[in-house]
């Protein structure tokens, strides 16, 4: 395998948010949407929902009312596991987190992203800091 193969395995695995924080199973999305809270700002929707885990999984959901295209729903899904990477050691252990996505967020830039996604955190005191 050449240089150029591990740069962008490099970059791969800076990606990937950790597997154990990712929300995967069908009826943990549904116990989380259905018993959750509910906080809503701008273009995000948190649901979250206390488990009884020792880490937070977070699940995101951008449906295609947001965007036909799969590369905009790809591109914001990798902006938010980005923005979950950074906050991860901040967010308090135990809950399901599911972020849904309003058509707004296509326009948003990162820094606008991230603005919000603390401010919800913050308010649903998931976040230490």
């Amino acid at each position: 395998m050449g240089l150029r193969h591990w740069g962008l395995i490099r970059i791969i695995l800076f990606i990937v948010l950790p597997q154990k924080y990712c929300l995967k199973r069908k009826k943990d999305f549904q116990r989380a949407i259905q018993r959750g809270r509910k906080i809503e700002k701008d273009f995000l929707v948190l649901k979250f929902f206390k488990n009884s885990l020792k880490t937070t999984r977070i699940g995101f959901v951008v449906s295609q009312k947001v965007s036909k295209k799969a590369s905009s729903r790809n591109k914001i899904k990798r902006r938010l596991r980005e923005i979950i990477k950074i906050n991860l050691p901040d967010l308090k252990p135990g809950y399901d987190l599911i972020f849904f996505t309003k058509k707004g967020i296509i326009e948003k830039n990162f820094w606008e992203i991230k603005e919000v996604v603390g401010q919800i955190l913050k308010e649903a005191k998931i976040i230490s800091r």
